[in-house]
């Protein structure tokens, strides 16, 4: 069995890469880093580092590469056979990942018309479906009636640290053992082949999203703001400070009554998700810098990202959002120089006021709510200049 797969980062080699092999996929990788294509085809193999309680390496083996910028005829001819294609290359990447598909799509189709599935696994809500409508833009209407008969594009939820470090045949994925990479069976072509073990399928996917957006991407930034806030370097680091390890997980739990109000969720059971959450991030093995988990302040802190969505449905219902407040609060303090978007927004303070980039940025039109999170913000920002 034949995968291909674009992006051989971290999450496309230590995840998806990494649990298509397990299922017995020989993995072809699709990149534009031609010297990490080159240690792949050398060896047909790479490690992998599990971040457990006792550190391990794991060999990945029968797997290639292939550059799509100077070798496209290989990777047309590797998406007309494949028997399952899968990208992890940011969703902002998927429009060009969408042009060679296309192509590759349209010779399927003639010559080998076998069904498949194609599957956007990137930290967005419906990935595959925003992959699926680059590509038909590029289709006529007779051959999006053909590549219908033939092709599928499920949506998933995936979710697992990766991180990476150097190593004698290039960068080495240091991954944390716990991974979940869900996919919607509803929105899967039958295509005869069995299904991944390792891997959740389920009917309705939207429960799965939320809940890693609004409590796993909530917490992971909330702790980065504040710990950073605080002066700490690492996630881990921070959450050791018992004072900001309450407002964090408060916040979750928070985010988690959102979840339990939409989805008739199961208050127990989130609780518990939540432990497994901060024990994740607690993982003496993994020093995430909490620079590179705040990073692009503008986007997480949009109207429909991941603190504003809990925050916004609980506050329009009458409840108290405290720790959401000052988590968002904190991240209006990220001051990064060397984050574009971190730069942007403090200027954008500068310019406007905060109240006006609480509007502006984040959508809020509540007076309310606003007063709330400027307010909170003001005392931060006071408590981190008499530090």
């Amino acid at each position: 069995m034949r995968a291909l797969h674009f992006g051989a980062g971290n999450i496309g080699k230590g995840f998806i890469g990494y649990v298509l092999s397990k299922n017995g996929y020989d993995v072809c990788f699709v990149d534009v880093n031609q010297q990490m294509i080159d240690d792949i085809n050398q060896h047909n193999r790479y490690e992998i580092e599990i971040l457990s309680e006792e550190l391990r390496m794991e060999t990945i083996s029968s797997v290639t590469a292939l550059n799509s910028i100077t070798q496209q005829n290989e990777v047309i001819e590797g998406i007309v056979h494949a028997d399952i294609i899968t990208t992890s290359v940011g969703v902002q990447n998927l429009s060009k990942v969408a042009v060679i598909l296309a192509e590759g799509l349209k010779k399927r189709v003639k010559s080998n018309p076998r069904e498949i599935n194609i599957m956007a696994n990137e930290n967005a809500i419906h990935a595959s479906s925003t992959l699926k409508a680059e590509v038909y833009k590029l289709f006529t209407q007779d051959e999006a009636d053909a590549i219908d008969e033939m092709a599928s594009f499920p949506n998933t939820a995936v979710d697992r640290l990766a991180l990476s470090r150097p190593g004698d045949n290039g960068d080495i994925p240091m991954v944390e053992p716990f991974y979940e990479w869900v996919i919607d069976q509803s929105e899967r072509i039958e295509d005869n082949l069995p299904l991944l073990q390792g891997v959740t399928y389920t009917n309705d996917l939207l429960p799965y999203i939320e809940r890693k957006l609004c409590i796993v991407n909530m917490g992971h930034a909330a702790t980065a703001y504040l710990g950073h806030l605080a002066g700490y370097r690492t996630i881990r680091e921070t959450l050791e400070d018992a004072e900001i390890a309450i407002l964090v997980k408060g916040s979750m739990q928070e985010a988690a009554r959102y979840i339990e109000m939409k989805f008739d969720a199961n208050p127990a059971e989130l609780n518990d998700f939540i432990d497994k959450i901060l024990s994740r991030f607690k993982n003496p093995q993994v020093n995430d810098d909490v620079k590179r988990v705040g990073r692009s302040p503008i986007r997480k802190l949009g109207n429909n990202e991941r603190m504003l969505t809990p925050t916004l449905s609980l506050h329009d219902s009458g409840i108290r959002v405290k720790y959401l407040t000052e988590a968002i609060a904190a991240g209006f303090l990220f001051d990064v120089p060397e984050d574009e978007e971190s730069e942007k927004l403090q200027e954008f303070i500068s310019a406007n006021g905060i109240n006006k980039a609480v509007e502006e940025i984040s959508g809020v039109k509540n007076i309310e709510l606003i007063e709330e999170i400027s307010n909170t913000y003001k005392t931060l920002k006071k408590k981190r200049l008499s530090v």
